[in-house]
């Protein structure tokens, strides 16, 4: 017998895969139900220099993924000499997940990894029972349809990540403007072969006139 469980997918988190790097993108309101429980919420996360990862769904369940990715990341860097591809550690959270879903309880969370390795950069979308898919371009969450709305029309591959900023960021913001659940404010990481970097309020709001 299959057992159901429900999925919270209240937030709009984005990954596109560039010429130099990825670009990370999510709102910052965390819901439960129809109540705002917080509107500055943390959903994209620094794993390494070179290795990102956003969340959607239990907050709780989540961080504690994160946690697990950063702690084993660190450790094959120290064993291997050398960082963790982006690959490895999507496999990683997908045993995760994939684990869970064995003990009849699927993780209430969708991820994407992304990040620069040796073979360039590299984003995968993850759902609750740890099937794992490289793309080019991801958006999940309640607001992810209108966020694809932005994408399908303005994403092209092999351009810098100058000029994939602005449709990242628009895409976000459509999908706060019209999902109830995404909104308040966003966060937006790039990750290239110089690191990581976020974009300050400044540059966010630069970007938003843009579009």
């Amino acid at each position: 017998m299959t057992r159901e469980v429900e999925v919270l997918k209240g937030t709009t988190t984005v990954g596109v895969v560039c010429k130099d790097g990825v670009i990370l993108g999510t709102d910052t309101r965390a819901t439960m139900g129809s109540y705002v429980a917080s509107k500055n919420a943390k959903k994209v996360y620094k794993i390494t220099d070179r290795l990102g990862m956003t969340i959607a769904g239990g907050v709780a369940v989540a961080q504690r993924v994160v946690e697990i990715l950063k702690v084993n990341a660190r450790l094959y860097e120290l064993e291997k000499g050398r960082p963790m591809p982006v690959k490895s550690a999507a496999n990683l959270v997908s045993g995760i997940l994939f684990g869970n879903r064995e003990a009849g309880a699927p993780l209430p969370m969708q991820a994407i990894v992304g990040g620069y390795d040796e073979t360039g950069p590299h984003i995968f979308n993850l759902d609750p029972y740890g099937s794992l898919l490289e793309e080019k371009m991801i958006s999940t969450g309640s607001g992810s349809p209108f966020a694809y709305g932005v994408l399908e029309a303005m994403y092209k591959e092999n351009k810098p990540t100058k000029d994939m900023l602005p449709v990242v960021v628009k895409a976000v913001d459509s999908a706060m403007k019209r999902d109830t659940a995404s909104g308040d404010s966003f966060d937006v990481a790039v990750i290239s072969a110089e690191g990581w970097k976020e974009l300050t309020p400044a540059e966010k709001e630069s970007l938003l006139k843009l579009g």
